[in-house]
């Protein structure tokens, strides 16, 4: 059961956003749902950091309902004002979340961001690039369909790749690095820049200068410039060397692919062009792709495929494209 705050604890606003957000939790939210929570959200500044506030509450309820579900599947005893001061209004029940909430954490085919993506602290649309100064010694360039959120803590700066993709920088002192979680594991910097990507809890971290520390499940890489670190559920993979240049094209407006299966590629393009392609033919998903795509240009990425491979295009509504 995920429980709320009392009513005196919020503003007006701050209750309208918990609306939208009980909205989105509990429906099918349709692209249109979206579009009009976009544009309450866009009203103001007051109506944005009320929606981050409320998104940030959700949270926190929920991580004290499950310690509450904890401390009574041990048996203790909850003292008395516990119920008054998170019992005022239960939002969902755990059948209600597993079952029409599942949309809006995983949602179909990826056509529009779950809901802890809705709620970070900062984020990207597709095809949209952002630059963001955490601090004045740490700067972040945002790729498209990225959400990060800060995290503080004592004696560092700590953000949280969700999801998405990050150049990062750092130029601060070894006393109080930038620590930047993702998926499984973490990264530490405090004089170096690095590129993370975070996909499905899959996470990728490329040194581009400077030295970057990689833990994931007890273990630890030292990572040097050129070269790349992968982990996942699985465990920490060897670090090997790579094309930074390769790594950080989309900076400059590009998409470099060497020897990709024309499935891999596709998923990146997906993370940019509206709508979504798909493949239905396992023989054109192994495809080997090798080329430089513009950003501003991948309208055309389709009738290339069809061109080079003699895929045939199906279109869908929604934007969704079918390649077979």
């Amino acid at each position: 059961m995920m429980i709320m705050p009392p009513t005196s604890a919020r503003d007006p606003l701050i209750e309208e956003a918990l609306g939208w957000i009980v909205r989105l939790k509990t429906g099918a939210p349709t692209q249109a749902d979206l579009d009009a929570l976009q544009r309450w959200r866009q009203q103001s500044e007051a109506h944005e950091e009320a929606f981050r506030a409320a998104a940030r509450l959700y949270r926190h309820a929920g991580t004290a309902a499950q310690e509450l579900k904890a401390e009574q599947a041990r048996g203790a005893v909850l003292v008395q004002r516990t119920p008054r001061l998170l019992a005022r209004r239960a939002i969902l029940t755990g059948a209600v979340a597993a079952a029409a909430g599942y949309v809006i954490v995983r949602p179909p085919l990826g056509l529009w961001p779950s809901f802890e993506e809705l709620s970070a602290d900062y984020r990207t649309g597709k095809g949209e690039q952002r630059k963001v100064l955490v601090t004045p010694d740490i700067s972040l360039e945002l790729n498209t369909q990225t959400s990060i959120a800060l995290r503080p803590v004592p004696n560092e700066t700590r953000i949280e790749l969700i999801s998405g993709e990050a150049s990062v920088a750092a130029k601060t002192s070894s006393s109080k690095p930038l620590v930047m979680l993702a998926g499984t594991g973490q990264m530490t910097a405090s004089q170096a820049s690095f590129n993370a990507r975070c996909f499905d809890r899959v996470v990728s971290v490329t040194c581009i200068a400077g030295i970057v520390s990689v833990e994931q499940g007890g273990k630890s890489v030292q990572l040097q410039p050129k070269q790349q670190v992968s982990y996942s559920d699985a465990g920490l993979q060897p670090s090997r060397a790579v094309d930074v240049g390769q790594v950080s094209a989309w900076q400059t407006g590009l998409l470099i692919f060497r020897d990709r299966p024309l499935a891999s590629v596709v998923d990146e393009i997906n993370r940019y062009r509206p709508g979504k392609i798909i493949i239905t033919s396992s023989d054109l998903k192994s495809r080997l792709v090798n080329g430089t795509f513009q950003l501003d240009k991948l309208d055309n990425f389709v009738g290339q495929v069809e061109q080079l491979f003699g895929a045939r295009i199906t279109h869908l509504p929604g934007g969704v494209v079918l390649l077979s």
